[in-house]
């Protein structure tokens, strides 16, 4: 595994990097940019409609992204122990963090899902029931999340 990964080092590092802008910075765009504006439509069911295809094309864009950041993630903890070495807190702190993400992640995706289908049968106060702590509590603890992990990884590389 070593020697796979001093081949391959750059582009491992790479796609492992990629994977952790797309789902963190999807996650603040979506947070910052795109939510606030989704509320200045005045129609509640439009409004919940478009929130929830929104989310759930964030979810579906980012899962490939959280597969790669585990695969890469695994190749580097084999490839440089560092589970072992000196800086081990610093990598399982960044290795809890992501699965923490990774969790709260499917939680929302369950929850969005549920929502949309409740959504679908007209149902609209019971999908926002099951969607309403996602922008004012799951995604910002993810970016936070994220935005730490993203830390520790550029200080795992010694930077």
């Amino acid at each position: 595994m070593n020697e796979f990964f001093q081949h391959y080092a750059h582009l491992i590092v790479f796609v492992h990097v990629l994977g952790a802008i797309v789902w963190v910075g999807g996650m603040i765009a979506v947070w910052k940019a795109v939510h606030p504006v989704m509320h200045t439509i005045e129609e509640r069911e439009l409004r919940l409609g478009k929130n929830l295809q929104i989310t759930g094309r964030l979810f579906n864009l980012v899962m490939p992204f959280i597969l790669l950041i585990l695969l890469t993630g695994l190749v580097m903890a084999v490839a440089m122990e560092g589970h072992r070495g000196e800086q081990r807190t610093l990598f399982f702190a960044k290795e809890g963090i992501w699965t923490l993400m990774a969790f709260n992640y499917l939680f929302m995706y369950q929850r969005r899902l549920r929502a949309w289908k409740r959504f679908q049968r007209g149902d609209l106060s019971g999908a926002v029931a099951l969607v309403a702590r996602i922008p004012h509590l799951l995604l910002p603890l993810n970016i936070v999340l994220g935005i730490t992990a993203l830390w520790l990884g550029v200080s795992l590389r010694g930077y």
